[in-house]
């Protein structure tokens, strides 16, 4: 079993990244989910440590603003619009509003004067970087996914140099432009302890853990089918299951050795420490940490009913590289316990991948880009 105390931790930046940042005025935008928000968040310790001024941008009512409000960052709110490939009624009137959005951006860069910008993506992030582009501010942009989404796509004349997750995703971009970084990760993340995940979860040391993570809404498919192979994976694991909110099974709530959560948050970093191999969702973010962390993983992507199918190829590409075992939606229930046991037997060969990928010091890939791009 992992008997590491706490996951290992990025380098972070050094000293002559947080000298040429030092004092300069850094805006951060994105937003429409969670994952265009997490990487800004996990960047601001670092800018906050080399004492840049940073500001954010995002829309008026959108997930963004409680998150940065929270985190105590200046938040200025705009108009957007969704840029739709399909027929909509809103696609006669959201061009007017993604034209407000640029005029009201310009206007708050012209007063903020920033040296530059750092956009994770989603439409609010298309206004922000082109007005940023008429007023000569440099543009760092980041695209998650392996291919590139309509909003970021918008965003690459202006930008100076565009971020990635997958060696696939290259060729998908800008001659130039294009830099093979990862996802900055939360550096609470690195911290966890082992010992403190198995108290949480009232586990022991005689089995490896198991942790099952659905996504942020949790997973039907994938609670099933772990539930229904309950007893045979408890034989091997203790199992963590962040199942979503309300899909809790209360029948199981007393068993011990299966720990289940609705939602965890302060509680991550250790359940993090505490699992040997990982059942996983393929959002961009996601797999992101689990490159970080070192975690043997089986991804079980969104289905392509349910999605674009940018979680089918982010899991590709992971397994390509030898990260991950990928396993479909439809069949989890018949392969997990088997699938699972092998991971973890094999968990050297997946450890040893991940720690030899360039994308797991994406944090000070990020900063120096920034250094290298401010405004002179």
């Amino acid at each position: 079993m992992n008997t590491d105390i706490e996951t290992n931790a990025t380098n972070g930046p050094g000293e002559g990244i947080i000298s040429a940042l030092s004092g300069k005025k850094v805006v951060l935008t994105g937003g429409g989910t969670a994952g265009h928000v997490t990487p800004n968040l996990a960047l601001l310790p670092y800018l906050k440590a080399a004492g840049c001024r940073i500001s954010y941008i995002g829309s008026k009512n959108g997930i963004e603003k409680s998150l940065i409000e929270e985190a105590g960052i200046p938040y200025y709110g705009i108009e957007t619009g969704k840029l739709r490939r399909y027929f909509d009624p809103k696609n006669f009137s959201d061009p007017f509003r993604v034209l407000k959005g640029f005029r009201e951006a310009r206007k708050i860069l012209k007063s903020d004067r920033p040296d530059i910008i750092f956009s994770k993506g989603g439409y609010v992030s298309v206004p922000v970087v082109r007005a940023a582009a008429s007023l000569h501010i440099p543009s760092i942009i980041h695209e998650s996914d392996l291919t590139p989404g309509l909003a970021n796509k918008l965003c690459f004349g202006a930008a100076k140099k565009i971020c990635c997750n997958f060696p696939e995703t290259i060729p998908l971009l800008p001659a130039q432009k294009a830099v093979l970084t990862g996802t900055p990760i939360r550096e609470e993340l690195f911290h966890g302890k082992r010992e403190k995940g198995l108290e949480i979860c009232e586990f022991n040391n005689e089995k490896p853990v198991l942790l099952i993570i659905g996504g942020s809404q949790g997973a039907q498919s994938v609670n099933e089918s772990i539930r229904y192979n309950l007893d045979a994976l408890m034989d091997i694991f203790q199992i963590i299951h962040i199942c979503g909110k309300g899909k809790r099974d209360n029948m199981r709530l007393t068993v011990p050795g299966y720990k289940q959560f609705e939602y965890v948050t302060d509680e991550l970093p250790d359940l993090f420490a505490a699992a040997d191999v990982v059942v996983s969702r393929a959002g961009a973010n996601a797999i992101c940490e689990l490159l970080a962390l070192a975690k043997p993983n089986i991804l079980v992507p969104l289905p392509t009913a349910q999605s674009r199918g940018d979680q089918l190829l982010n899991a590709e590409s992971f397994e390509k590289q030898g990260f991950s075992v990928v396993v479909a939606d439809d069949v989890l229930a018949d392969v997990v316990v088997e699938t699972a046991k092998k991971v973890y037997e094999e968990r050297d060969k997946y450890i040893e991948a991940m720690k030899q990928s360039s994308q797991t010091d994406s944090t000070a890939l990020i900063l120096n880009l920034l250094a290298e791009n401010i405004r002179k």
